[in-house]
């Protein structure tokens, strides 16, 4: 058994000006929603949901991007309310949110 049922990670990555990087979409205020959300939930903690930044994730053309393990799922998002619904549906009730998916 892993240490966290789900640990979920935000790429929080600034390029060079011109470049295109999560950062260009608030990453760090949606990581830290997420962050909240997640506690908030009770989800948070040894054997639960742990969120954390990432450095480049290397998908920034497709970004902003979250990576959630064990299950390997690649989200993209627009705003809280994606967020919102990662977390409820992904991380609380272990369903893949389908229209997020990268």
């Amino acid at each position: 058994m892993s240490y966290y049922k789900h640990h979920v990670f935000f790429c929080c990555n600034r390029r060079a000006p011109g470049e295109r990087c999560c950062q260009d979409h608030a990453a760090d205020e949606m990581r830290d929603y997420a962050k909240s959300r997640v506690k908030a939930l009770g989800l948070a903690g040894k054997g639960k949901v742990r969120v954390n930044k990432a450095g480049c994730l290397d998908r920034c053309d497709e970004g902003p991007v979250i990576v959630v393990y064990p299950e390997e799922v690649w989200y993209t998002y627009v705003d809280k309310a994606d967020i919102d619904e990662i977390v409820e549906e992904h991380l609380k009730h272990g369903r893949i949110v389908e229209r997020l998916r990268l």
